[in-house]
């Protein structure tokens, strides 16, 4: 049975700039060389968003134009350019937004797969992959955009297996082996079914997904989808925080609700 490895590159980088636009208050004032750091990271994102790569999952043979990949290099460019004050580099604003219109038209026009009614795993291609639920998580589309809502669909019917786990993606990968479920992944889909709404089916899914924490509460990278047996690294950190994001996204759901709810009094 095959685990996952760690992620390409330029996902890996460009995250760097979404985890401190998430803690942009707490850190307040940055020094010179984070700041320079951080405004090269969307430089890096502005100039190298047009390469092939292995895309998140380190996918073997040749180098391709990956969706997440692309989507990684948005979100560097739009939190840069909300951070611009705060990193010091206004002066860059007027280039970074250009160009991050220019990845976001690319990632709609070829991202997106009339044949599928999904985005898919790489620009042309025809499979899905459970990394493009990060498109409305990171604010890309809105969570109710009929684009998201059918590739939410489509995630569904082609990736998760007969417990309601997802798989990372079904395509071919040039390794030998069955690939197994993974937990973070069907943690990113009860979040993204949270966000579009669907609050039942996203308590369903994570109900699922935590159903598979040991006596400890730890979670491991992957479930074998026939014997149910944990795989992978354990415990696995990013299972946790997809637990932890899902949560919160489930709970924000439930409170949007409870409002309407009062409104319609």
């Amino acid at each position: 049975m095959r685990t996952g490895g760690s992620a390409a590159l330029i996902p890996q980088i460009q995250q760097r700039l979404g985890a401190v636009y998430l803690l942009r208050e707490q850190l307040q004032t940055l020094d010179g060389t984070t700041k320079e750091f951080l405004a090269d990271v969307a430089d890096a994102a502005a100039t190298r968003w047009k390469e092939p790569d292995q895309g998140i999952w380190e996918m073997r043979g040749e180098p391709r134009h990956f969706l997440y990949s692309k989507l990684m290099c948005w979100v560097a460019l739009d939190r840069a350019i909300q951070m611009a004050g705060q990193i010091g580099a206004q002066d860059r604003v007027s280039r970074w937004a250009g160009i991050r219109d220019e990845i976001k038209s690319a990632i709609l026009e070829q991202g997106w797969n009339d044949r599928v009614h999904a985005f898919t795993q790489s620009f042309g291609s025809d499979d899905l992959d459970a990394s493009n639920l990060a498109i409305p998580i990171v604010g890309f589309l809105p969570p109710n955009d009929p684009r998201v809502i059918s590739t939410i669909e489509a995630t569904a019917t082609g990736l998760t297996d007969e417990h309601g786990l997802l798989y990372r993606y079904r395509a071919h990968d040039g390794l030998e082996g069955e690939e197994g479920t993974f937990l973070l992944c069907t943690f990113w889909f009860a979040q993204a079914q949270a966000m579009a709404g669907r609050v039942e089916q996203a308590k369903e899914t994570f109900s699922r997904a935590v159903g598979f924490a040991n006596d400890l509460g730890l979670l491991a990278e992957e479930v074998d989808p026939n014997t149910r047996e944990l795989l992978g690294n354990f415990p696995q950190a990013f299972s946790h925080i997809g637990l932890v994001n899902a949560a919160w996204a489930i709970s924000e759901a439930e409170r949007r609700v409870r409002e309407l709810n009062v409104v319609g009094r």
